[in-house]
Order: C-alpha cells, then sequence, then structure tokens
C-alpha cells in the first residue's frame, strides 16, 4: 500500500541528508543490495529517489517501473557529483512525447 512514502537510496554519503527533510533513507553500499532494496521499496513507496550508481545497478527493475503510475523513481547525483543521467532520462522522455529534442539540443557553433 502506497500513501505518498518517499525514499532515497544510494551511498551512506549521498542519502543522510535527506534524513532531516523527513524522506525514508536506505544506504546500500554494493549492487546486489541496491537491486534488492529498489525492488522491496517499489511495492511500498510512490517516489524513490536513487543515486546515479544505484539507478546503473538496478537499471533492469527501473526499466520495468517506467510504464508503471508508481513508484516514480528519480535518480539524483551522489556526494562525488553527477554522470548525467538525469539529464538524459529527460531528454529521451522529450524526445519519445514530441519526436524532437527541443530542450537539449544545441548547434555546434565552431
Amino acid at each position: 500500500m502506497r500513501d505518498g512514502l518517499i525514499a532515497v537510496v544510494g551511498d551512506k554519503d549521498s542519502v543522510l541528508a535527506f534524513k532531516a527533510i523527513g524522506v525514508d533513507v536506505f544506504p546500500v553500499s554494493d549492487e546486489e543490495e541496491a537491486k534488492e532494496r529498489v525492488h522491496a521499496l517499489a511495492r511500498t513507496h510512490s517516489v524513490i529517489f536513487v543515486t546515479e550508481q544505484v539507478a546503473i545497478w538496478a537499471e533492469m527493475y527501473l526499466k520495468r517501473y517506467k510504464a508503471r503510475a508508481y513508484p516514480v523513481v528519480v535518480p539524483i547525483p551522489s556526494a562525488e557529483g553527477g554522470m548525467g543521467l538525469g539529464v538524459s532520462g529527460i531528454r529521451a522522455n522529450v524526445e519519445k512525447a514530441i519526436g524532437a529534442d527541443i530542450l537539449f539540443n544545441k548547434e555546434d557553433k565552431q
């Protein structure tokens, strides 16, 4: 049952700050733990923020959840910085929705 619960999954340094705002925090340290945690949270939480490393590790599950209304899974940068997964996901969704990259299409001016 989902009651608008929000969770964040990632390395300890990246996720502990979310505890201060009342988000359910789940630090993980390896791929198997990340996959299991994301899969379990998908049954109970409406929104799951995952660090980009967790998004890579749990890619199989995230593709499955993309076709569903819940949970909404949002990749976020880790404490070490971002890899661009969030922006690339937005770009892909915009292209799929309207058939063109209108947000990020920049012409090279060389």
